[in-house]
């Protein structure tokens, strides 16, 4: 028998399943992780996803063939048996899970082990081999827990709300927004956000997802009425023309990111925020070290991040590594999301 996996240009394919996993190119049969962009793309014949990820699927690509599994399921594809399992990421999120006659291989997508109170916690799954990304595999990248991240960002919005002005908090449409929606004191002001951002709250207050009031900023918003306001946005819309709509300086927005990015001196710096949030839906250093730990595989192939450093750690800690060269983003500061603005 060959490999339960293989590593091919349109993705990870399982032969003996005749399926891909998070493909990059048009293929018969797709097994999905997550309904972020560069793991859930257009153009494949049939997809599956979990539940709770489907929504935001359909939403983003529109009239496709979608079948629907549970967390923990068991499906026979073929010759192989193949579950999906939290992966603590985005809401729906999923590891997938893939087993043949005892061998057991996972493929982890994007995850986080921290509990964000948003998404369903990653659960650490046993196997033989497990493919990790590694966006932000290196020491230096340690998150803000979540109790002190939301005294930070609700402390800075207050500060600027009593100065009579806004604030504009970058942070991607799905997952990341929903989180730090989560965690702000309405309190303060009202919460305004971006057409993406908005469009994805939609989706998932649908499905039963209890979030904060919004409002979606439109070209009828009364700009002059903001004060004390925050705005949610993706960050590529910060940096471009929608942002600037405004004001910039003297009594306009005050300007933060929400990134894993904001870790690294000078970034925030480089791309004129006025203030940085170290926050990731990615798995921190400690975060991927003690997954991969965790599901107990010899063999572990590393995609997207710091590849290459990771790989050579992970010798030294005598696993059997491997560099996977995949079209996966990870997270991006000027990553567009193809939503409404």
């Amino acid at each position: 028998m060959g490999a339960l996996l293989t590593f091919t240009d349109r993705g990870i394919h399982c032969p003996e399943g005749d399926f891909h996993i998070d493909p990059w190119r048009p293929v018969p049969r797709a097994l999905i992780t997550h309904g972020h962009s560069d793991h859930a793309r257009p153009g494949m014949g049939a997809y599956l996803s979990t539940d709770l990820a489907a929504p935001v699927i359909r939403q983003r690509l529109g009239d496709i063939t979608l079948d629907t599994i549970r967390y923990g399921e068991a499906r026979r594809i073929g010759s192989v048996t193949v579950s999906f399992h939290p992966a603590g990421h985005v809401p729906g999120s999923a590891q997938i899970r893939v087993e043949r006659g005892g061998e057991v291989w996972v493929v982890s997508g994007d995850y986080k082990t921290v509990d964000d109170r948003l998404s369903t916690p990653f659960e650490p799954v046993r196997a033989h081999a497990f493919v990790s990304e590694c966006t932000f595999g290196l020491p230096v990248f340690t998150w803000t827990p979540q109790d002190v991240l939301a005294r930070e960002i609700n402390q800075w919005w207050a500060a600027t709300a009593a100065e009579g002005r806004f604030t504009l908090l970058g942070a991607y449409a799905l997952g990341k927004a929903q989180r730090l929606l989560k965690l702000l004191d309405p309190s303060i002001g009202p919460i305004l956000t971006h057409g993406a951002i908005e469009a994805t709250n939609a989706t998932l207050r649908a499905q039963g997802l209890a979030l904060p009031a919004t409002e979606q900023v439109t070209p009828a918003t009364d700009l002059k009425a903001l004060k004390g306001a925050l705005i949610l946005a993706p960050p590529s819309a910060l940096a471009g023309p929608w942002a600037r709509r405004f004001g910039q300086g003297g009594m306009g927005p005050a300007t933060g990111l929400a990134s894993g990015w904001m870790a690294l001196r000078g970034i925030r710096r480089r791309r004129g925020a006025d203030r940085g949030f170290v926050v990731s839906d990615h798995a921190d250093w400690a975060g991927l070290t003690d997954a991969i730990r965790a599901t107990g595989a010899a063999r572990v192939f590393v995609t997207h991040g710091y590849t290459a450093s990771f790989r050579r750690y992970l010798s030294e800690q005598g696993y059997d590594a491997h560099v996977v060269s995949t079209d996966y983003d990870g997270e991006g500061l000027d990553r567009t999301e193809a939503e409404p603005a």
